[in-house]
């Protein structure tokens, strides 16, 4: 047998993270040769605290970071990568929201987008003594609980985003990705020059780019269920055409074949689909 099946235990959010993280993951899986994966863009970010092997990021389509790393931060991407690794992978992965990592790791979205970065680089306080204290829990329940504790000590930092900017995201997440851009930054008040660059200086993508990639995350993820033409109209593509172009760019493959693959991503992780990430819920613009 080339590989065990992946150990996944789950734990929900700590209602102090709502809307920063949306989940935790304990991960183990051991393997006699190389494993493989091709995962496909989508908008939450892997925190990835590692007391394993190396994972290698073999290939980024719109990325910079291939290598072997051991924790590691994945900012917001455009594409899929490709990773492998030998022998074993044991890790803590917690998928963070972009206004998430914004406000726990302190670093500018635009920064992280589109790259691998090691974890010290990003975040020393939690690439310190945090993966070997892991390694030696006697559970994956207290690994998760010490993951958690880690993120909730973050969490109290005054870093907050523009109001703006939170509203802006979060009605992307509610409308899916189809959300009219032009009108959402109209019903901020700023000039559309100055909403997409403390967008992309926060979220990490410029809020097209960021509503694009939810879209794709969203109808991928209703490619199972409807044919093609029925997923294409759900989600806003002009035709089935449109929406093959679009998953061939966020996924690397026309849509039958991702689904006969059936591509790892942060939702399958957490064990339920893409969904709302508001914090609020609030239809009502923002705040000026």
């Amino acid at each position: 047998m080339a590989a065990t099946a992946p150990e996944l235990v789950r734990r929900p959010a700590h209602p102090a993270l709502a809307g920063l993280v949306a989940g935790i993951v304990g991960y183990q899986q051991r393997a006699d040769r190389p494993v493989e994966r091709r995962q496909p863009a989508g908008s939450l970010l892997p925190l990835v605290l590692s007391f394993g092997d190396p994972l290698e990021v073999v290939a980024l389509s719109d990325g910079e970071g291939v290598g072997r790393h051991g924790s590691f931060v994945a900012g917001f991407m455009r594409g899929h990568a490709t990773t492998r690794f030998e022998n074993s992978q044991r890790c803590v992965q917690v998928y963070l929201t972009p206004l998430g990592a914004y406000r726990l790791l302190g670093l500018p979205g635009r920064d992280l987008a589109g790259r691998v970065l090691p974890l010290g680089d990003v975040s020393p306080t939690l690439a310190g003594s945090l993966p070997e204290r892991l390694a030696v829990a006697g559970s994956w329940d207290e690994r998760l609980a010490l993951a958690e504790d880690a993120l909730l000590r973050l969490a109290v930092v005054e870093r907050e985003p523009e109001p703006f900017v939170t509203w802006m995201w979060e009605r992307i997440q509610a409308s899916e990705g189809q959300a009219r851009i032009g009108q959402l930054i109209e019903s901020t008040g700023w000039s559309g020059r100055h909403a997409a660059a403390r967008f992309r200086e926060q979220v990490g993508l410029t809020p097209k780019a960021a509503a694009a990639v939810v879209r794709f995350e969203h109808a991928a993820a209703d490619l199972r269920r409807f044919p093609l033409a029925q997923v294409a109209a759900r989600h806003g593509y002009a035709d089935q055409s449109h929406l093959t172009r679009e998953v061939v760019r966020y996924a690397g493959e026309p849509p039958r074949v991702l689904v006969a693959q059936h591509r790892p991503t942060a939702h399958t992780a957490l064990g339920r689909p893409p969904q709302c990430g508001c914090q609020t819920g609030s239809s009502s613009k923002p705040g000026l």
